[in-house]
């Protein structure tokens, strides 16, 4: 697909979940309120222009509310100044070969797939090593191919955005997952949504967007999670996306309404997620890179929102369910899993069960740390105080409160 347009400050915008130019326009003046600039107004037309091809470099309080609003810089929003650069406007005139990766014609074709058989073997690896050894790696990644881009010829180019936004999108998934730094995650979906841009991937864009929907929902920003989501299904939708993916769509809005306290809501959400699935199961196969989501993930999201439901039974068989069916490579989700049936244990008044369960969850971590799956190990210990004194809990602690996971809590601590 061609790109046209300013696409750096339109995936910045979708990823902040602001789904029209109209959106943007509306936070931008709600800025200008906030940070006392009196009298600035901005409407459509003017981020209209500013998403065109050729956008306009924007007057100073505008730029201010850019920044403000999307928290990237003026450039990273695809704005190129008059004079060269914002930072070059009293520089000295660079050597001709200063800047040799502006010239198409040095940046060879091979480039791109070289590349993408990197972001391939960090797919991989995000199985079978530590994510948090893996993220260093994925980042840099980025960053060594990301200056590629302006130097590429257009069908080079795509490939490259194409792969260095996977890259971007795994490195915000380890962020927000196993680091759980919800803020820097924040940052890199939108760096992946400008990289999907890049290559003209709605597919990817859709991925990206709707991982970014887990930032405000997780913290209780209904709103914000349902505009991301939105967002993702209108990417989905002109992409022709498969079942799988608009399944996943599905189980991620589910995830933020049950999170933000509708869990029989979304309930009724997931089920819609399991008909999608059994009306296109002959259906083509998502892409490669979207490996995070099968049925068996989609029942486990299932099993956490019937427990939040009050639906102990249902949870419970669901949940065992998934456990039964887990690959055992699937070590970080049998964490979480394993957590969520204590909790079951815990609504039931069966400690010792509970603890039984929060051991299994406690082995999986030792295997694999998981900084999600510590978070509900240490959320369903603290439902268990009623029941401290007792020498399972006991227990529990020995290994909860031991060398290894202290190390890895103060370590990777959620930000």
């Amino acid at each position: 697909m061609r790109v046209v347009g300013n696409h750096k400050l339109k995936a910045a915008r979708v990823a902040h979940g602001l789904v029209s130019q109209e959106a943007l326009a509306a936070a931008l003046n709600e800025a200008a309120g906030d940070l006392g600039l009196h009298g600035v107004s901005i409407g459509a037309r003017q981020v209209r222009r500013w998403e065109s091809s050729e956008p306009p470099w924007p007057q100073p309080h505008h730029q201010r509310l850019l920044t403000h609003v999307l928290g990237l810089r003026i450039e990273d929003l695809g704005f190129v100044a008059p004079w060269g650069g914002a930072d070059e406007r009293h520089a000295e005139p660079p050597a001709v070969a200063a800047s040799p990766l502006r010239r198409p014609s040095l940046v060879p074709d091979t480039a791109a797939d070289d590349l993408a058989t990197v972001t391939v073997a960090h797919r991989r690896l995000y199985w079978s090593i530590d994510p948090v050894a893996l993220h260093p790696a994925v980042t840099e990644h980025v960053r060594l191919g990301a200056p590629l881009l302006s130097g590429a010829m257009p069908g080079a180019r795509r490939r490259l955005g194409a792969a260095l936004g996977e890259s971007a999108l795994l490195a915000g998934r380890i962020e927000f997952f196993d680091l759980r730094r919800p803020e820097t995650a924040a940052e890199t979906f939108v760096r992946a949504m400008q990289l999907a841009g890049e290559a003209g991937d709605e597919l990817l864009g859709a991925a990206v967007v709707t991982h970014a929907a887990f930032v405000p929902g997780w913290s209780g920003d209904l709103p914000g999670a349902v505009e991301r989501v939105a967002a993702g299904r209108a990417y989905a939708r002109r992409a022709s996306a498969p079942a799988p993916v608009l399944a996943w769509i599905d189980a991620v809005e589910a995830e933020c309404m049950t999170r933000c306290g509708d869990a029989k809501g979304a309930l009724g959400v997931i089920d819609r997620a399991e008909a999608a699935l059994r009306a296109d199961a002959a259906a083509a196969p998502p892409p490669a890179w979207f490996d995070w989501f099968t049925p068996v993930r989609l029942a486990a999201f299932k099993g956490n929102t019937q427990l939040a439901a009050g639906q102990l039974r249902r949870a419970r068989d669901t949940l065992a369910g998934v456990l039964d069916e887990l690959p055992a490579t699937d070590v970080k989700q049998r964490s979480v899993v394993a957590a969520d049936l204590a909790a079951v244990e815990v609504a039931a008044e069966d400690p010792v069960g509970a603890c039984a369960r929060l051991g299994e969850a406690l082995d999986a971590l030792g295997e694999v740390w998981y900084a999600t799956g510590m978070e509900r190990v240490r959320a369903v210990r603290r439902s268990l105080r009623p029941w401290q004194h007792q020498d399972e809990v006991r227990d529990l602690d020995d290994r909860l409160y031991g060398w290894e996971t202290s190390v890895n809590a103060l370590a990777y601590p959620p930000r």
